[in-house]
């Protein structure tokens, strides 16, 4: 699925799913927040992940055992 990376003045960055699934998050940017990079994940660790290497954080780490569940499953 793809994800979104929108950056927004005075706050923080907003990653989510694109698309439908994402207009409810997307409806909290305000008119001057921009599209900044988008990407493909088949799961929610996936995007996670290469939104960490994206940021230049350290490697994303989870607990919840559904993250690692492909979308589509």
């Amino acid at each position: 699925m793809l994800h979104e990376l929108w950056m927004d003045e005075g706050r923080r960055d907003i990653f989510c799913l694109a698309g439908p699934d994402g207009n409810e998050i997307r409806s909290y940017l305000s008119k001057r927040a921009r599209l900044v990079w988008t990407v493909e994940a088949a799961s929610h660790f996936e995007a996670m992940t290469k939104y960490y290497e994206y940021k230049g954080r350290d490697t994303y780490a989870t607990r919840h055992e559904d993250d690692y569940v492909p979308y589509c499953a």
